[in-house]
């Protein structure tokens, strides 16, 4: 990954220090983008294996990218703004993550390692290894100072919440202003929008309206929607509200709450998939799109239309596509000339992705060198806060994942809870669009 030629300045040049290293940074960008920008794709080290790990989602849906910030330990540097000076250290390796001597435990054993059965039954050896266990187990090491006070709570009521600022939610909330209902939107990115403003360009998808489109105080950006409750008042979302002062824990009343959280970037299962390198569809075209930071040579692989959109896109900006692996098919109208329908993935390298091989349909395995590996495939929807506020859930065989059980209009199982978007149903940012407007409509219903 790096920053490419024609990028604009998209803020001010700053430096982190990386355990005794000064890395170029931009004030606000992800730490985890200015890293792998300046060519550090190495985060820390995975818990057992203690294989290399480096970012892949950038949405905080998976502990790829968990570092020490300032001294306070598993931080998604995904989703941490790069302030000047700020501290970072990578976690869970001895003595440092570019030579961990843990990393021979995966030489050692190659196969699988079970640490509950190594010297069952051994006298002393058995409580050597449980000691041994212990100390290894665990993210991370307590911080050496306390955290940062946290401001005092606070309470809001509300007639309508609406979770996630994407196509479904921006849809819901316009039609909730215009009819004067009183709502609160909580976004917990920056930035409204979602896929529409960094996701792959879609045709008819809607546009992202201007912060002065719904009333005063109706939106709140970088507030993490933490869980759906209830207690002596009622239901209320937990809400951890990144504020200039610092981080603020609101509880959230409401009468109807409007679930379009969206879903997460599920990977496949591929020989060496875990390597630095291998990223989320969104987040390559997240990194992309809102941060000019992109692989020389990439390989793509998935199914569905964001896969070939997003290998256009790259290519419109300068990235040579080295493959794009269909592994469904049949190619659609729009594919990237480079495309083929193809299985047997594999990712090589050591501490990096270095090159994918892949067996064409028809065909002989290939091998091509590439420095980056982009998973692109339909997101899972994110349908836990929906099920803790008592949603049915069920599996969709067709689609290969679980998902909110809830008719047209966003109805679920709880009568005050709606959802829209693809935590419901997987589809466009103009089906999501649609699917917000229908539930904003339906919810309406029985209000006070």
């Amino acid at each position: 990954m790096r920053r490419l030629p024609d990028a604009t300045p998209r803020g001010r040049a700053i430096t982190v220090d990386l355990e005794g290293e000064s890395i170029p940074a931009i004030e606000g960008e992800p730490v985890a983008c200015s890293l792998i920008a300046a060519g550090e794709n190495v985060l820390s080290r995975s818990v057992k294996y203690h294989r290399p790990r480096g970012p892949f989602c950038f949405a905080a849906a998976c502990s790829h990218c968990l570092m020490r910030v300032d001294g306070l330990p598993n931080v998604y540097t995904c989703r941490t703004p790069a302030k000047e000076g700020m501290r970072l250290e990578r976690q869970n390796a001895y003595p440092s993550a570019n030579v961990d001597i843990f990393a021979t435990i995966d030489w050692f054993f190659p196969k699988r390692f079970d640490h509950h059965e190594m010297f069952a039954g051994v006298p002393i050896a058995e409580d050597v290894m449980a000691k041994v266990a212990r100390q290894l187990a665990g993210l991370g090491l307590l911080p050496k100072e306390p955290g940062p006070q946290a401001l005092p709570s606070r309470t809001l009521h509300i007639k309508v919440a609406v979770v996630g600022g994407g196509p479904a939610g921006l849809e819901a909330a316009r039609v909730l202003a215009g009819k004067g209902v009183p709502f609160l939107l909580l976004e917990r990115d920056a930035n409204l929008g979602g896929r529409l403003v960094h996701g792959t360009p879609e045709d008819g998808a809607p546009f992202v309206p201007e912060p002065t489109a719904f009333p005063q105080g109706s939106v709140l950006k970088r507030a993490t929607v933490l869980g759906l409750y209830d207690d002596e008042h009622g239901r209320y979302l937990a809400v951890a509200s990144q504020e200039p002062e610092g981080l603020r824990l609101l509880k959230v009343y409401a009468e109807r709450f409007l679930l379009t959280v969206g879903g997460h970037p599920p990977t496949l299962p591929f020989e060496n998939n875990d390597l630095p390198g291998v990223f989320a569809g969104r987040a390559a075209s997240l990194l992309l799109r809102r941060h000019d930071v992109a692989p020389e040579v990439a390989t793509l692989v998935g199914h569905g239309l964001e896969l070939h959109a997003l290998a256009h896109l790259l290519t419109q900006r300068g990235v040579e596509v080295a493959a794009v692996v269909d592994l469904k098919g049949p190619l659609p109208a729009n594919a990237h000339p480079k495309a083929c329908v193809g299985d047997g993935l594999k990712a090589h390298g050591l501490r990096g992705v270095g090159a994918l091989s892949f067996t064409p349909q028809g065909g002989r395995k290939q091998k091509v060198a590439c420095d980056a590996i982009i998973v692109s495939v339909p997101v899972t929807p994110g349908f836990e806060l929906a099920r803790q506020g008592g949603a049915k859930v069920e599996f969709d065989a067709n689609a290969g994942h679980f998902r909110v059980d809830a008719d047209a209009d966003g109805r679920t199982q709880a009568a005050d809870v709606f959802v829209a978007g693809d935590v419901a149903k997987v589809g466009t940012a103009k089906d999501a669009a649609a699917m917000g407007q229908r539930a904003a409509q339906a919810l309406l219903g029985g209000l006070s």
